[in-house]
């Protein structure tokens, strides 16, 4: 459904850190810097992008919302919480575990805040 998904963050070098390390621990490579000096992470199709406000403004994380990404275990969950914790995020809601999802789904999920203040996720379906 989606191309891309890109947050806003004030200090990119300490955003970069963060997510090569949450995203290092899904098997995500290290992001890559481009001309406009926003972090873009690759893979699977998808892009992550995160870029200082264009107008110029602080960034805010948005007040709602949650980025949700993959992990192929709860044992990958729980490495990219470590790996965030450790890097400037900080944890948020309840400690990473099983939570009963909408239509009966049973899912593995950590949560975080990256050290711009986006609330993140992730979720794993457990069979």
């Amino acid at each position: 459904m989606f191309s891309h998904v890109m947050v806003g963050a004030d200090d990119i070098a300490a955003s970069k850190t963060f997510y090569d390390a949450a995203l290092g621990a899904l098997g995500i490579p290290p992001g890559v810097v481009d001309a406009w000096g926003r972090v873009v992470y690759a893979h699977a199709g998808g892009r992550f992008l995160v870029t200082r406000p264009i107008n110029g403004e602080p960034a805010t994380a948005a007040n709602g919302g949650t980025i949700g990404f993959a992990a192929a275990s709860p044992e990958a969950a729980d490495a990219w919480h470590a790996a965030g914790l450790a890097n400037g995020g900080t944890a948020i809601e309840d400690p990473p575990g099983i939570r009963q999802a909408t239509e009966g789904r049973t899912l593995y999920l950590a949560y975080l805040r990256d050290p711009a203040g986006n609330k993140l996720c992730a979720s794993h379906r457990v069979a």
